[in-house]
């Protein structure tokens, strides 16, 4: 999605793994904790130097690397290793804690939002804590209501997380990267239905930061704007070229981070196209989509030729189904033909 020259292209996978070693090379205070992140409990002590490297893969060869006392399998226990992790930050590390699906969050809950995303807060600014949690999400997958969520919006109402959703393996090895070495806590969501792509796009070998809080226009147009976070970014630069062989301009806007929000970049594109399309997969109610509608509605809404209109699932829980999880999903044709009914 972001275009240079296209002489290096690796997956969403290793571009996180890569953004992992650097920066654990860089700094030797930054650890790795999480399920299975090493292969589970006891395969250290059995000569076993590799592993998966966690359910989505992206911790693999960093056990044989860094060891036991920096890649740390943790039990079953979200509470207690977020927690740990949480500890770990206050007192001088830069953990990355795996939570394996973003689902899981209502266990750790309390140590994310009343702790993590406080603590600086409450103590008057005296310590930091530079903890980045690093989670999966998205539907497509076809595994059920519990393993499918998307739901970064809930992370955005706290002050004091910042939350990033990368789109592409370049902004996943920024962001990440970029969230390691932030002295706040960092939520990164990754969706699973990109991690396995390949961009034409340059992904540098070496280190190097995508700013947070910061939205990227990935295509430039003139006649609507399609917003998109993660997952939607892709679905929206397919239809803007599918828009684009019928005769329109279209500008897409990829999010990069949610919390905190690049307005400006949101108001300038939409007062440019005077058109807007907000493709979000999480919940409808009180999500993001929800709040830069009300952003536009409130702050540009003399530039609007028509209503900024929303592409989000039902207010449903995700189906197993692979049929009804087809249709209970954003696609290209759905933005294609939100686009329409505010271009015509």
């Amino acid at each position: 999605m972001v275009q240079t020259q296209a002489t290096r292209q690796i997956s969403f996978i290793q571009a996180v793994n890569e953004a992992l070693k650097l920066e654990m090379r860089r700094d030797p205070t930054v650890i790795v904790m999480g399920e299975d992140v090493a292969g589970g409990a006891g395969r250290e002590a059995q000569g076993i130097k590799d592993a998966w490297g966690g359910a989505m893969r992206l911790t693999k060869g960093l056990i044989g690397e860094f060891g036991v006392e920096r890649v740390r399998d943790t039990p079953i226990s979200e509470a207690g290793f977020i927690g740990a992790g949480i500890g770990a930050a206050a007192t001088g590390l830069r953990p990355v804690v795996e939570l394996m699906y973003v689902s899981f969050f209502g266990v750790c809950a309390d140590q994310i939002f009343n702790n993590a995303a406080k603590m600086h807060y409450m103590f008057g600014g005296k310590f930091k804590i530079p903890l980045t949690i690093l989670t999966s999400m998205g539907a497509g997958t076809n595994s059920a209501a519990q393993h499918s969520e998307t739901i970064y919006s809930v992370f955005t109402h706290f002050p004091g997380l910042k939350v990033v959703v990368p789109s592409d393996p370049y902004t996943a090895k920024g962001l990440l990267i970029s969230a390691i070495r932030d002295d706040d806590p960092v939520m990164v969501f990754n969706n699973r239905q990109l991690l396995g792509f390949k961009w034409e796009q340059h992904v540098p070998e070496e280190a190097y930061t995508v700013p947070i809080g910061k939205a990227n226009i990935v295509r430039k147009g003139k006649d609507v704007t399609l917003i998109g976070i993660g997952y939607t970014t892709y679905l929206n630069l397919q239809a803007a070229q599918a828009l684009e062989a019928e005769g329109y301009s279209v500008e897409v806007l990829d999010l990069l981070s949610v919390s905190p929000m690049d307005e400006e970049a949101i108001l300038q594109s939409v007062k440019k196209t005077r058109k807007v399309v907000i493709v979000d997969e999480d919940y409808p109610r009180c999500s993001v989509a929800t709040d830069i509608s009300a952003l536009i509605a409130e702050q540009a809404f003399d530039f609007l030729d028509a209503p900024p209109k929303r592409v989000t699932p039902p207010h449903t829980p995700v189906p197993y189904s692979r049929p009804l999880e087809a249709v209970y999903m954003p696609n290209k044709d759905k933005v294609i033909q939100a686009a329409k009914e505010v271009l015509e």
